[in-house]
């Protein structure tokens, strides 16, 4: 369900990416003295890597192209892929894993916190007709309580997503759990 470095968890479906880049790339974003530029492209960059990890075991198919030259035989991916940024934070992911991977599917899901009642409100969702036609990789820098990637993995489950895959950056063990739950509960 997860893909991310986050530190001292271990918990069922979440996958903890330890890499050098990584890590450099998360101390310079935490540096307050990185220039906005260089913290986007950071982020994009840490995203890319992420996405990386958690497309590993995707499934692979035969395939043959031709080239100038002569039949290649090679593979591709089995399924379309789904990019679908939590809105605004996760287009600092997306973009770049969009250009890593551009025939991917792009979605948007746009959230904020209710004060009231603390809960997630829904104010945009823009899915690809065939958004559940392949694995979906929902993207957030940060997850704190979980409240809004749970909300997000339960709109993609309504809209028949069944490999749903979320990446962060920084994560809270309460939004880890929460996470979790939500993936649990909806199988």
């Amino acid at each position: 369900m997860g893909y991310g470095p986050i530190e001292s968890l271990s918990m069922p479906s979440t996958h903890v990416v330890e890499h050098p880049l990584i890590s450099h790339y998360l101390l310079r974003l935490r540096d307050r003295r990185t220039p906005a530029p260089c913290f986007r492209e950071l982020l994009g960059q840490v995203g890319a890597l992420l996405a990386y990890e958690a497309t590993r075991d995707l499934d692979m198919i035969d395939a043959e192209v031709q080239t100038p030259l002569e039949m290649y035989q090679g593979k591709c991916i089995d399924r379309p892929l789904g990019i679908v940024p939590i809105l605004r934070a996760g287009m600092g992911f997306a973009n770049t894993i969009a250009r890593m991977i551009p025939d991917a599917y792009m979605g948007h899901i746009g959230m904020f916190r209710d004060d009231r009642n603390l809960s997630p409100v829904t104010y945009y969702q823009k899915l690809p007709s065939r958004i559940a036609d392949g694995p979906v990789l929902l993207v957030d820098p940060m997850l704190a309580t979980g409240g809004s990637a749970a909300a997000a993995v339960k709109l993609l489950k309504s809209h028949a997503c069944t490999d749903i895959r979320f990446i962060c950056l920084i994560a809270a063990p309460e939004g880890v759990a929460k996470l979790n739950c939500e993936a649990r509960m909806s199988g």
